[in-house]
């Protein structure tokens, strides 16, 4: 982990080293510990927990990844503003010619242009300003509240109380003065009086109120662009006093909001009265009104696009919503003619008065027998259980299904003893030509064998093997032949040995069969690997 430097280390100690780095971070061995005598983590990597060369550590540590350069001295404090240090009787030499300060040049005066300079009159000479400089941090110098004073914020505070109190002061002057009005018009009306102030007041205090939600009507101009022009207006349609949806419940296992998004999808307060909260989590309106409406017609225009109809919500809506009308009306015309077929076939008990006795007792004349574990012992027949697959389906003219019949390891037909799965049913007409057909061929089988018994004699004549078109009536003569072998012999020895060779050469250009074939037996197959033994 955090070693102390990069010395040559041997195969065995770079093994030792790897299985303890193991052992810890496995929890086997203890952390190292660096110089401070604070734990290593073992899973911190070797790029970052090694020092480099340059910093001579001699024991582990992780100081060369904190802060280890000293901070320059930063200061916190900030500007006296309007202290001033010294006050001149007259004006001194490099001093301001406008007010005769001597921290800052007539250029730079902040004061007004006098008709005659304090150079030339002597007279008000300003005091030198403080001059103050600071060497600030990254933070400090990005501070927009650097060198606020915090006291300041109570003349805010008192601005505000005042105006409160002077609220209060002028509402209490108008309630006084409307009692004494209905003390002047008598006791008479003082019942409805008194329901007519309570109303003002209210309608005082609403107005009161509504001094505090100005922001709420106030339309104000969104400047985007560089040159001060408006983009548009909004409004804030927020009241401030509305609480946000994420502070409703501030307990970490509450419902979870998204801030991206701005969802809590669950209920902030599930136990609360649903009479007196507002708010119970965005799927109450994802799941009700027109909102799940709109939810099914996506997901009905989804499936029929699925389905291969040319439909897209977005692309085109109208187009989505007609087909999803015409879908339901047809689903509901589905469901009404399934529904009269299912009255017309078994009958609506709801329509009809009474109900026959067997069905009201539930007696009948058929006997069963139960043993002592409940078991039928006879008197009804055991149901077969039914399958998930398709049942008793028949195709192509077939009276019975695949596999109703085996035969010879293949399965068939019954009804007409095929073996193939889509062929058309032939019925007994098709049994009978297969029969035919079978009996036809195990004839033949027998015939053939019968024939391969007893072969005829044939005379066996040693055909030539010369040439690519052989006669069939080809024979050769072995006397021929051995006096065509010696010739051919003859003839290669006087091709190795000119000497041999007679003066006088006569030419026969007659060519027979055996001559053929005894040039064929003598030639040299160059391919074949036993011509070194031939001679």
């Amino acid at each position: 982990m955090a070693t102390a430097s990069v010395a040559f280390k041997s195969r065995e100690d770079h093994r030792k080293q790897i299985e303890l780095e193991e052992a810890r971070k496995a929890g086997l061995a203890p952390a190292e510990v660096d110089e401070d005598g604070k734990e290593i983590n073992p899973h911190i990597p070797q790029y970052m927990s090694s020092a480099p060369w340059y910093l001579n550590a001699e024991r582990p540590s992780l100081k060369h990844q904190r802060k280890w350069k000293s901070d320059p001295n930063y200061t916190k404090s900030w500007y006296d503003r309007g202290a001033k240090i010294f006050q001149a009787d007259k004006y001194r030499k490099g001093a301001c010619e406008n007010c005769g300060a001597m921290t800052h040049d007539a250029k730079s005066c902040m004061e007004r242009p006098r008709r005659v300079g304090a150079k030339w009159t002597n007279k008000h000479i300003a005091p030198d300003e403080k001059i103050e400089t600071f060497e600030l941090d990254y933070d400090g110098k990005r501070d927009r509240w650097n060198g606020y004073d915090a006291s300041t914020y109570a003349r805010v505070i008192e601005r505000y109380e005042a105006r409160d109190e002077a609220r209060k002061k002028y509402l209490k002057e108008q309630q006084l003065k409307k009692l004494e009005k209905s003390n002047q018009n008598g006791e008479e009306n003082a019942a409805s009086d008194e329901d007519e102030e309570e109303d003002d007041l209210r309608v005082d205090e609403a107005k009161v109120d509504e001094s505090k939600q100005m922001d709420f009507a106030k339309v104000e101009k969104r400047v985007r662009t560089t040159g001060g022009g408006s983009t548009g207006t909004v409004r804030n349609l927020r009241i401030r006093e509305d609480t946000a949806k994420y502070l409703l419940n501030l307990d970490v296992n509450s419902a979870h909001y998204d801030p991206k998004t701005r969802s809590m999808r669950e209920d902030p307060l599930p136990d609360a009265d649903p009479n007196e909260k507002f708010y119970g989590g965005d799927n109450q309106y994802r799941n009700s009104g027109q909102a799940l409406e709109f939810k099914e017609l996506n997901i009905h225009a989804w499936e029929a696009f699925d389905k291969g109809q040319d439909v897209h919500m977005q692309a085109a809506p109208s187009q989505a919503e007609l087909l999803y009308k015409n879908f339901k009306v047809m689903k509901e015309k589905l469901k009404s003619q399934t529904k009269d077929t299912i009255v017309e076939k078994y009958g609506n008990a709801a329509d009809e008065d009474t109900l026959p006795r067997e069905l009201l007792l539930g007696q009948s004349e058929r006997q069963v027998e139960y043993d002592r574990a409940g078991r039928i012992i006879k008197g009804q027949e055991a149901a077969l259980p039914r399958s998930k697959y398709e049942e008793d389906v028949y195709i192509n003219n077939h009276t019975t299904v695949w596999g109703s019949w085996w035969r010879d390891h293949q399965w068939g037909y019954k009804c007409c003893k095929q073996t193939i799965r889509n062929s058309y049913c032939t019925g007994a007409a098709g049994i009978e030509a297969a029969e035919a057909a079978s009996d036809l061929m195990k004839a033949n089988i027998a015939r053939k064998e019968a024939a391969t018994e007893d072969p005829t004699p044939t005379e066996e004549k040693k055909l030539a093997t010369w040439g690519t078109d052989i006669p069939d009536d080809l024979v050769l003569d072995d006397n021929l032949l051995a006096e065509a072998l010696k010739k051919e012999d003859q003839r290669k020895r006087e091709e190795k040995d000119e000497r041999k060779r007679k003066y006088n050469v006569r030419w026969n250009d007659e060519v027979t069969a055996e001559d053929m074939e005894a040039y064929r037996m003598k030639r040299v197959h160059h391919d074949d690997p036993m011509k070194d033994f031939l001679h």
